[in-house]
């Protein structure tokens, strides 16, 4: 790559065999090839990282692009790419997106100021990974009756109105149950949870009002049991659905460990 570029850094991770051979080949941010960065001491960590244009990834670039949805969907898809080939190679601390230091000098420095924190972390997600798990409230799944036929339009509208909210409020009682129960069966097999915001407007993929919205970490020996409590938990409660995603790499519970640097 000709001209000024910066080193953006998708993950640290440690040094494997397997992770030198898949990154050998591995395709970046902006089509650049993917390398490893070491600390200067040779540890076990290191950095993934790849050149990419100035231009296009300063401070005052990102600041642009961010507000820009096609551009925000390429990057974000080569970026979770690049985490997933790592994080199926070895552990994984994913970095956030559009993580950018001035070179990789600088990535160097900052491994070998944070190797043994660096460590300690990936020491915890070793053997895990990421559980993505969401409750919903379908408002669908129960249409209230029709009102009897001897009630009048105005009797009939009220009728209609008030069977809908108890309704509502049944689904929500269900939802609160539901969010417990999964709770309560989630942590006979996680080792830790994070609770994100719920999804609305755009953000909301599914049907119905999404309700809790939650990340366990899991380790690997115990994902088919997770996945299957986690499932269960709605059992007989109507008017609420779950959905498990994974597993995937431990983004949230990356963060007390991930720092980015914006070039100047």
């Amino acid at each position: 790559m000709t001209g000024p570029y910066l080193a953006y850094t998708y993950a640290v991770a440690l040094d494997s065999e397997g992770l030198r051979h898949v990154v050998a080949t591995l395709p970046g941010v902006a089509a650049s090839q993917v390398h490893l960065v070491q600390s200067t001491s040779g540890g076990a960590v290191v950095a993934a990282v790849s050149p990419v244009p100035a231009a296009e990834f300063d401070e005052a670039a990102l600041r642009r692009h961010l507000e820009e949805l096609p551009w925000l969907e390429e990057v974000a898809r080569a970026h979770h790419h690049v985490i997933e080939e790592i994080a199926a190679r070895t552990t994984v601390l994913p970095l956030r997106l559009a993580t950018v230091y001035l070179d990789d000098d600088r990535v160097r420095a900052v491994l070998d100021e944070r190797q043994d924190a660096f460590l300690d972390r990936l020491a915890r997600l070793a053997g895990r990974l990421e559980w993505g798990v969401k409750l919903y409230v379908d408002a669908a799944a129960a249409p209230p009756p029709p009102p009897p036929a001897d009630l009048g339009p105005g009797r009939a509208y009220l009728r209609h109105r008030r069977v809908e909210q108890d309704l509502r409020q049944d689904g929500y009682r269900a939802a609160r149950t539901a969010a417990e129960r999964i709770d309560a069966a989630a942590r006979l097999h996680a080792v830790d949870h994070v609770r994100h915001r719920v999804q609305q407007g755009d953000l909301a993929s599914e049907p119905g009002a999404n309700v809790t919205n939650d990340a366990y970490l899991v380790p690997v020996e115990q994902a088919e049991a997770f996945r299957a409590a986690v499932i269960r938990s709605t059992d007989g409660l109507p008017g609420v659905r779950v959905a498990v995603t994974g597993p995937w790499a431990p983004y949230s519970f990356a963060a007390p460990e991930q720092e980015e640097e914006s070039a100047p």
